[in-house]
């Protein structure tokens, strides 16, 4: 398997708009510490080492 980097979330928007209403009224430490808890989480949920790894590099 390799990373998918093509548009590929349904309602991109929508999804946006959620993402920035889960860090409404947070800290700038909160809102850090959300981002890393939703970077684990979505990980996990990836499991494949190889694909977080080209996910690394991509993001570098």
């Amino acid at each position: 398997m390799t990373i998918n980097l093509t548009p590929n979330i349904p309602d991109p928007d929508g999804f946006y708009d959620e993402l920035l209403a889960a860090h409404e009224g947070l800290s700038k430490a909160e809102s850090d510490a959300l981002n890393a808890r939703l970077i684990l989480v979505l990980a996990n949920h990836v499991g494949d080492r190889a694909v977080l790894r080209e996910a690394l590099a991509a993001a570098k």
